[in-house]
């Protein structure tokens, strides 16, 4: 699949790609991932240590063992989290990001942040879409 030639910002609009263009299925496939419900929480959590698992979903908390076995062999899957097991009984997994989903960190934050600071007016944009609409 060819890479854009540009980045999209600098694409004028009617070089922008639609839905069927094959240049957009590598990142509706990646934002499947790092979009998923758990994977910024997993990241943040990998970023100043490895984790194991148990420590992971305590941490974490209200995660279900399924949920969080499938996004991590999501995440390594992506090359975003690596999955060491040293042999001992019972044997130990860690999980740690590896460069790749270091690099992860930067936007997931922004994004967090981004988040936060309009929190508010997102709330009241859903309030005011509702008293106009009804709720979904």
């Amino acid at each position: 699949m060819k890479p854009l030639a540009k980045p999209v910002e600098e694409l004028p609009r009617e070089q922008l790609p639609h839905h069927e263009d094959p240049r957009c299925v590598p990142v509706r496939r990646l934002l499947q991932t790092v979009g998923s419900k758990w994977c910024s929480l997993v990241v943040a959590h990998l970023e100043y240590e490895p984790r194991r698992f148990s420590d992971l979903k305590r941490s974490i908390g209200g995660v279900t063992q399924k949920s969080l076995t499938a996004t991590l062999r999501e995440l390594e899957k992506n090359g975003l989290v690596n999955r060491v097991v040293t042999p001992s009984i019972p044997p130990r997994v860690d999980y740690s990001l590896t460069p790749l989903g270091r690099t992860l960190l930067v936007p997931l934050k922004a994004l967090t942040n981004w988040a936060i600071e309009n929190e508010a007016a997102v709330s009241s944009a859903r309030e005011r879409f509702e008293r106009e609409n009804g709720p979904d």
